[in-house]
């Protein structure tokens, strides 16, 4: 949060609140952290629920309406993840286009898409009616419009794409609410939505423990197999195991080599109410990046206080630990983002939050909802790009779908075994991404001396074979850990914006004393110690 000397206070990072240093405006709303009893007993139980974020809450309440027995634990609080660090869009209009996916699957399949992200906007709606959830959920209109690198066709092509797909969107000469795309095209989405994340989570995880279900908060699952799991040492027996934790904690290989950890970047600023309409904005992304998502902008208004709204804009993404390759540092990008809003946006006054986020982005465009790939019992929701708030819905809607034997016509297109051909060059673009990445252990290091760390910083450093991640505390204290990610082996990159030690090739995350905060690991980083006075290599 912003203080009263123009900069952003800092804290070490508390996990059970949110996963970096860098609180995100819906915590401000929420006065204290959403949390239950930990675990502290075996249980036995038919489905139990691995992760506390829109997806795991969504699958423990449709579970549970379903008559079944559920427990749901969460490592940190309900919304510690990524859902606290959303800008929880609600909508159809997703961040690849619908021309593009019909290229790489077909135009029914498109048709199924557009239908599926409606049904889930709806099933949100239905629910905060049905209890009565104050989120400040809103029907609102959504514009997609054109990026400096981008030309019309691409709009062209999408508003008739859109057509197809069934949807109710408009092509216009104008973009509503942004002065600086005055006499430019953009396509209007009709009856989109957005809400309060946190007290839409607050308010479902309220439902859920109604229907007779349990949440168990501080309780981080481990040992994931068929049988259940481990939880703050005990043991969990399941029928069926849904593991919603943004990326699979429960495999090593199979589902990280579809999909790759971007992070983005939120700015928000205090904007005089009325000023603005409560809407949606997307630009259709830069196409000249390096990057094979080609990062966009995203954009939306949410209530504050009294005399203000809030415009929340986020952008300016890059591969999880690959910051410098574009010689633009983590915590420089809000620089980039702000100019950026107050040239779209000019009637914006302070940035009073800025946070960033990670969105894991599947090679083929679509979520991965279902069973992992081969097991029987356990389910995974990941791969959810910039829809994150749909692809959540979305996944509680399907898997209790699947678990029950139910027909739904979407389970077979967001099957995390489907193979698609379509789109090779990108899986071997983001592959060799990947493999450079093992050339790290034979790089130079960030820290020549452990001596050269001032309070409040971090990096890597070598010491003979060694690669070591350190962090001076404000006290001066020194935490010193291995550098190597006990996922895959890639050496971790230190993120100087959330004070976070990160990992490149998967995106696993770490606190400065090496508490693991993101998976695909479930381990922490092993304690090293290190002898100060000696020189490093």
């Amino acid at each position: 949060m912003k203080t009263s000397d123009n900069t952003f206070a800092t804290q070490p990072v508390n996990d059970n609140i949110t996963s970096g240093e860098n609180m995100s405006v819906w915590f401000d709303a929420v006065n204290q952290p959403i949390s239950y009893e930990p675990l502290n007993s075996d249980i036995d139980t038919d489905i139990l629920i691995i992760g506390g974020g829109i997806s795991g809450l969504t699958t423990a309440y449709c579970m549970a309406k379903e008559g079944r027995n559920v427990i749901l634990v969460e490592d940190g609080c309900i919304g510690s993840g990524e859902s606290g660090r959303t800008t929880a869009h609600l909508t159809c209009a997703l961040d690849d286009r619908y021309f593009q996916l019909e290229k790489i699957y077909d135009e029914p399949t498109a048709q199924l898409v557009a239908n599926s992200h409606m049904k889930a906007i709806e099933w949100v709606a239905n629910t905060v009616k049905l209890h009565n959830i104050d989120c400040h959920f809103k029907r609102v209109d959504g514009y997609l419009f054109l990026h400096a690198s981008d030309t019309k066709e691409t709009l062209e092509k999408e508003y008739e794409a859109t057509k197809r797909a069934g949807l109710i969107t408009e092509m216009l000469s104008a973009v509503p609410g942004i002065e600086a795309e005055d006499g430019k095209w953009c396509i209007k989405f009709s009856n989109q939505a957005q809400f309060h994340i946190l007290q839409y989570l607050k308010g479902l995880a309220d439902a859920f423990i109604q229907l007779g279900g349990k949440i168990y908060t501080q309780t981080k699952a481990e040992n994931i197999t068929k049988q259940g799991a481990s939880a703050n040492g005990y043991t969990v027996k399941a029928n069926h195991i849904v593991v919603a934790t943004n990326t699979p904690v429960n495999d090593w290989v199979t589902m990280h080599t579809k999909q790759w950890p971007y992070r983005t970047y939120v700015i928000t600023a205090k904007v005089p109410k009325g000023k603005l309409p409560y809407a949606l904005w997307w630009d259709t992304g830069d196409h000249d990046s390096k990057w094979v998502s080609q990062p966009y902008h995203y954009v939306r208004l949410a209530e504050y206080d009294d005399q203000y709204d809030v415009l929340i804009a986020g952008g300016e993404d890059h591969r999880t630990g690959q910051a410098d390759d574009e010689e633009i540092k983590e915590e420089d990008r809000y620089t980039k983002l702000i100019a950026w809003t107050k040239k779209h946006f000019p009637g914006i006054e302070d940035i009073v939050y800025q946070w960033s986020g990670q969105v894991m982005e599947p090679i083929d465009s679509m979520a991965y909802i279902g069973k992992n790939p081969g097991d029987d019992n356990i389910y995974i929701i990941t791969g959810d790009s910039g829809n994150g708030m749909t692809d959540g819905t979305l996944g509680g809607i399907i898997i209790t779908d699947i678990i029950t034997g139910k027909y739904n016509p979407w389970i077979e297109m967001y099957s995390p075994s489907r193979i698609t051909l379509k789109t090779t060059s990108d899986y071997l673009q983001e592959v060799g991404n990947m493999v450079v990445q093992y050339g790290d252990w034979f790089a130079g290091a960030d820290i020549n001396k452990v001596e050269n760390l001032k309070p409040g910083e971090g990096g890597i450093m070598s010491s003979g074979f060694k690669k070591i991640a350190l962090y001076c505390d404000e006290e001066n204290n020194l935490h010193t850990c291995t550098a190597v990610c006990p996922h895959l082996g890639a050496i971790l990159q230190w993120n100087a914006d959330e004070k976070t030690f990160d990992c490149l090739m998967h995106g696993s995350r770490f606190t400065t004393e090496g508490k693991v905060i993101n998976g695909p690991t479930t381990s922490d980083l092993k304690k090293v110690v290190v002898v100060e006075e000696h020189p490093v290599t």
